[in-house]
């Protein structure tokens, strides 16, 4: 059975909000919940950017979903301080804590100070920071020396269970790549044929475990309304990579942004006020294999749109 869950936009809401967001996701029926972890915000309009670990273990103590988070290890985060961070969560929260791990975008990485790698660098490191974390994972003393460097780490708090590492992709390439390494496959929404396309490139090449899908919403009580919220709150994020990966502030954003259209904005977001819609959308994306899905109304006020969807999407998706 597909699981449906919420997801957590640390871009667009203070985390204060954000826990309320989830706390209230799961009494109205949301299974699961993931979030984002940015230093950054796509738009000034979006305005927050809260640190996204130390809010995940107010999120699960504070609820009884599992959680996941889609982060980026080899430049902002050592691979280490990540195998320790999801060691944490996973020690004190058992099975309810997975980590998909991606190359990151500038807007997030460039505060270090070093130079933004080449994507296929940027692909080489991550293999390298999850050879790492997973040894740590295990329980093994870590040195390495490559495009990341380790001296003699070692976890000192682990879980008794291994959790969860997923691979994050938006392309059939990554998604063949991930096959090699990850437990499993996120990606974000997009035409069904290109996710099939994504979806089958990991499974072709072997790639195990469950596919995961966050669906980029909006939703409102006319459709005016949600695709307003759509375009004020998320016009600069229609663009493909390599523009996302590689502009470094949000103020890049708005600019490359500023003729984007609202009808631009309803070709990667699902907008409409008619919840039977949105049903139908998820029935699809479950039907090309897609095993957790979760739900991101790209406004900054999803109380609204929790129990909405609480009370007449989930009932539904669920039969």
């Amino acid at each position: 059975m597909t699981v449906y869950g919420i997801h957590a936009s640390h871009e667009q809401l203070h985390p204060t909000d954000l826990l309320t967001a989830v706390r209230r996701a799961e009494e109205a029926g949301f299974a699961a919940a993931m979030s984002s972890d940015h230093f950054s915000p796509w738009s000034s309009r979006q305005g927050h950017s809260g640190f996204a670990w130390s809010w995940l273990g107010a999120a699960l103590q504070a609820t009884t979903l599992p959680f996941g988070v889609v982060t980026a290890p080899g430049q902002r985060y050592h691979p280490a301080i990540t195998a320790q961070a999801i060691s944490t969560l996973a020690a004190m929260y058992p099975g309810r804590f997975w980590a998909a791990l991606g190359t990151g975008e500038a807007s997030n990485e460039h505060i270090t100070g070093d130079g933004w790698p080449r994507k296929d660098v940027r692909n080489a490191r991550l293999r390298e920071c999850v050879d790492v974390i997973r040894a740590l994972l295990q329980g093994d003393e870590v040195s390495h020396d490559g495009l990341v460097r380790v001296d003699r780490a070692r976890l000192w708090t682990r879980p008794q269970e291994v959790p969860l590492l997923i691979g994050a992709a938006v392309s059939p390439q990554t998604a063949r790549w991930c096959a090699e390494w990850a437990d499993g496959l996120i990606t974000v929404s997009a035409p069904p044929d290109r996710l099939r396309e994504v979806a089958d490139a990991y499974r072709d090449a072997g790639g195990r475990g469950k596919l995961h899908l966050q669906v980029h919403l909006s939703w409102a009580q006319d459709d005016d309304t949600a695709l307003r919220i759509a375009h004020e709150q998320w016009r600069t994020n229609v663009f493909r990579p390599p523009v996302c990966w590689d502009l470094e502030l949000a103020e890049h954003f708005d600019v490359v942004a500023e003729r984007v259209t609202p009808e631009q904005v309803a070709e990667v977001v699902n907008v409409s006020s008619d919840l039977k819609w949105h049903v139908e959308n998820l029935h699809t994306y479950a039907s090309l294999g897609f095993e957790e899905i979760y739900l991101h109304h790209v406004g900054q006020d999803l109380i609204p749109f929790v129990d909405a969807f609480g009370e007449h999407v989930l009932p539904e998706v669920a039969r």
